[in-house]
């Protein structure tokens, strides 16, 4: 499959589907493709517009067949709603609802022009991205695969040489297949995805790209380190946990810090003893989304080279229900010493969490983002739109906040005042899991933060953002990849 940016005339564009740019009238920019359209077949757009058909209402599309003056065989109006708010998210958004559009339309080869206001770097690359995202499907499984087009081909289209936007463009497209990656890992069921296939995948993963180096500690390993707060929730399993660690080191470092990505990677997750309701339960075969999202970055980084180590660490195990299984009541000694009384084993994902991000501290890292599927109550706070941002150095926060802003992944800063802690005493073990039942998701990241301690660092609870539950027009049910795009920016842009 051809995926290119190139400055060929539009008129000569060539493909089955050629996608044009279309705001809603209060505020439409003159655009030069536009322009060229109404030029050459005005009648039709003037009725089209004056209809109401095609208003250019986000994600709206009007097709025109076999247009004069054109040689593609469509021209298709893709609404990209009012010019004031359209940007590079908007656009990630609107070629990959594109792509799924003309997919369903037996259209194989599509072309998408980008008028010179949008001939940037930033808007190239998240053309690149949003026609990966848009293109991939998640019918892995399937012995009859849903009936669609399959897109042989993919072009951008821009005025005047392209030369100075092919970084860009590059950029996209490993962003894209990254993410792609991700949703892969997070929508494998949980018989196929277990934590020793997991890390046969990172493995597999680290050595198609060059410059990733893996280590993977056993339990055997994690045992004689003292994690028995990891190893408390894998103990109920048949199969084994792990901590993978990826390790990203550029040349010449331009910098002192190193980075470190921790990503909750629990393969399946039943609640243990404290078994989860057996409605949406399937689910949580994505609770590994954290830590997929961690080996996208990673994926990424080889290729993009960033100027400072950048090092992941995913703790992997199965939360599952056994006559081993970690129970209510337990207490377990993490990896730091500190001793944890297990009021909820379904709150498993800040105990794998702490002894990694213990490791992390030990290894050198100067600054730490995590990011887990970690807490229902989330969700209930910020529903499926925002990824809850909790942190304990303001400096850092608002990098990490930049990044996503940057990236149109949208994360709220929440509360992480020391009251908080209150919650979480127990009077048999330094600490208890769960802080009962308010304000569930700051306990949780409260908890993780004293694991972080001094080190500039940041928590993201994607439980309500790293699946979505209906098809939106650029992206099918399933995971999201949420998270991949923003630790990559974060990265390449270290201040």
């Amino acid at each position: 499959m051809q995926v290119t940016l190139t400055n060929q005339a539009l008129n000569a564009v060539d493909v089955d589907a050629l996608f044009l740019l279309q705001f809603e009238a209060d505020g439409r920019p003159a655009t030069p493709s536009y322009g060229a359209l109404r030029a050459a077949n005005a009648e039709w757009l003037n009725d089209v517009e004056t209809s109401g058909e095609a208003a250019g209402k986000l994600f709206e599309t009007t097709v025109l067949h076999r247009p004069q003056g054109f040689a593609a065989k469509r021209i298709v109006l893709a609404g990209a709603g009012k010019a004031a708010k359209f940007d590079s998210s908007t656009l990630r958004r609107l070629i990959g609802a594109a792509v799924r559009k003309a997919k369903s339309n037996g259209a194989a080869r599509l072309a998408f022009s980008l008028d010179e206001a949008f001939a940037t770097p930033e808007f190239v690359s998240a053309a690149a991205e949003g026609f990966h995202l848009g293109n991939y499907e998640l019918d892995t499984h399937k012995s009859k695969k849903d009936e669609r087009t399959e897109i042989t081909g993919f072009h951008v289209v821009v005025a005047g040489k392209p030369d100075h936007l092919q970084e860009a463009f590059f950029q996209g497209n490993v962003i894209g297949e990254a993410q792609n990656f991700t949703r892969f890992l997070a929508n494998e069921p949980g018989n196929l995805l277990t934590p020793p296939v997991l890390v046969q995948r990172i493995q597999e993963m680290a050595a198609s790209v060059n410059g990733l180096d893996v280590e993977i500690l056993d339990q055997a390993q994690m045992a004689k380190l003292g994690m028995g707060s990891l190893l408390g929730v894998a103990q109920g399993s048949p199969h084994p946990g792990f901590l993978a660690i990826v390790r990203y080191k550029p040349a010449a470092p331009a910098s002192p810090d190193h980075l470190a990505l921790v990503g909750k990677a629990v393969t399946f997750d039943t609640g243990g003893v404290s078994i989860k309701p057996a409605d949406g339960m399937e689910k949580m075969k994505y609770d590994m989304a954290g830590g997929a999202a961690v080996l996208g970055a990673m994926r990424a980084l080889a290729h993009l080279k960033p100027a400072i180590p950048v090092s992941a660490f995913i703790p992997i195990v199965e939360n599952a229900v056994g006559g081993n299984s970690q129970r209510p009541g337990d207490i377990v000694t993490s990896l730091s010493g500190r001793t944890i009384e297990v009021l909820n084993t379904d709150a498993e994902g800040r105990l794998i969490l702490v002894d990694a991000i213990e490791y992390a501290k030990r290894q050198g890292v100067t600054h730490m983002v995590d990011v887990a599927t970690l807490t229902g109550a989330i969700v209930v706070a910020l529903g499926h739109i925002h990824v809850g941002l909790f942190s304990n150095n303001d400096a850092f926060r608002q990098q990490v906040q930049a990044s996503a802003a940057r990236q149109g992944e949208k994360m709220w800063h929440m509360p992480l005042d020391d009251e908080y802690r209150e919650y979480l005493k127990s009077p048999f073990a330094d600490i208890g899991n769960i802080g009962g039942r308010w304000g569930g998701a700051i306990t949780a990241a409260y908890f993780l933060k004293e694991w972080a301690g001094d080190t500039p660092w940041v928590h993201l609870d994607i439980a309500g953002t790293g699946w979505l539950d209906d098809n939106k027009p650029y992206m099918p049910k399933g995971p999201s990849g949420v998270c991949v795009r923003t630790f990559v920016d974060l990265a390449l842009n270290w201040k």
